[in-house]
């Protein structure tokens, strides 16, 4: 078996900064994006006054303003060397944050749900509120302390397009799910439960079509089915697009990081090219610090309750990545199923034996520890203990 080679890029610990901060001599700024306008907050070394300034979704204006702001500390004495500008994670993505560092500027994307509200029932909301906290967190953050915020990791513009086709594919799967649906819920209306939509023949069969009463499909209503099968096929057809364009690239770069993890992933008995792609490009090939760090971030941690005498557990955390939970959680029932031998399955198996009851809550822990097992294996090349392979080709 081949062993991808191990990261060579430094392990950063997002949830506090690792750079000195001098308040004299950094610029902070804060931007709470939206649609329709830029509410940008800062602190200008040497400047009382913590200007607020509204723009539209321009970069270039934005670019004009953190050099008015620049500007304005130099006058006051105090010479910029650093610029540092956050603001949350949400529609707009990271391009800002990669056009941003392009031009010399530290720009940090924000975990929206890292950032500590006041908890009144009902409490002020705006921008400008949104700004001042943002603030405030980011300068513990800037200080080095933990727990004010966490960062988001800035993927490349490469990195963010290897996961548009698998991403793709999961919505074109619910949509023809849609589809097949409809067609059934229309059919059963009209009396007809025994057609199969996923057929290949299935326009012809439905002239063909008879209700319990005798009766052929209303020409309306045909019309529509066969509106929706011709829909069916054009999605179908894409997904096998997209199906067949990932087989070549696995043929054209074998020896390619993120390919060549996929491949070794595929080995795995029970493990397909979907499932196997899907977690090398949401999670497996992301720099994580420790395996604590991946069940973090494929939400497959718990949510404890406790204060006092009480003591509860919440349930998952949800605060991951939700494909990586989903994938996870039906991979570790197949697991169970096709690695029967393997000390995780009898791991489970045992836990599970006198307690049956319990399987679902513990399928969400064989799912933490399966996935930190394939963590080590795309990463150091061990194989989880009495797992079998498929031959390598």
């Amino acid at each position: 078996m081949h062993k991808p080679e191990k990261q060579q890029k430094p392990l950063n610990d997002l949830s506090r900064s690792l750079t000195p901060f001098d308040p004299n001599q950094t610029l902070i700024i804060v931007v709470e994006l939206s649609k329709k306008s830029w509410v940008v907050a800062g602190i200008i070394p040497g400047v009382e006054r913590q200007p607020l300034k509204k723009l539209a979704p321009d970069e270039n204006e934005l670019l004009k303003l953190i050099e008015r702001w620049c500007a304005e500390a130099e006058k006051a004495g105090h010479k910029i060397t650093r610029i540092a500008v956050a603001f949350e994670a949400g529609r707009d993505g990271f391009w800002l944050a990669r056009w941003l560092r392009t031009r010399g500027i530290a720009a940090h994307v924000i975990h929206a749900a890292s950032i500590p509200v006041p908890r009144e029932h009902r409490r002020a909301k705006t921008d400008r509120l949104d700004t001042r906290l943002l603030k405030r967190a980011f300068l513990g953050w800037l200080r080095g302390e933990r727990g004010h915020c966490k960062m988001c990791a800035i993927p490349t513009f490469a990195e963010e397009d290897a996961r548009r086709p698998h991403r793709e594919r999961e919505t074109l799967v619910g949509e023809q799910t849609t589809i097949i649906n409809r067609i059934k819920a229309t059919l059963a209306r009209l009396g007809i439960r025994s057609f199969d939509a996923k057929l290949e023949k299935t326009p012809e069969r439905l002239e063909q079509l008879r209700t319990p009463e005798g009766e052929a499909i209303p020409p309306n209503t045909l019309a529509e089915l066969k509106r929706d099968i011709e829909r069916k096929q054009l999605v179908a057809e894409q997904i096998q697009q997209i199906e067949k364009a990932r087989l070549e690239q696995l043929k054209q770069a074998p020896e390619a990081r993120p390919n060549l993890m996929v491949l070794v992933l595929m080995r795995v008995i029970g493990i397909g090219i979907e499932t196997a792609d899907m977690l090398v490009k949401e999670i497996l090939s992301r720099n994580l610090r420790d395996r604590r760090a991946v069940a973090r971030y494929g939400g497959l941690t718990g949510s404890p309750d406790e204060s006092g005498s009480r003591s509860r557990e919440k349930g998952l955390s949800r605060s991951g990545n939700a494909r990586v939970r989903r994938g996870m959680i039906q991979l570790a029932w197949r697991f169970v199923r096709f690695q029967n031998e393997s000390a995780l399955a009898k791991w489970f198996e045992m836990r599970t034996k006198n307690a049956r009851t319990s399987r679902k809550k513990m399928i969400v822990a064989l799912a933490r520890k399966l996935l930190i097992a394939l963590w080590h294996l795309v990463r150091d090349g061990v194989v989880p203990e009495g797992v079998v392979l498929r031959p390598a080709h």
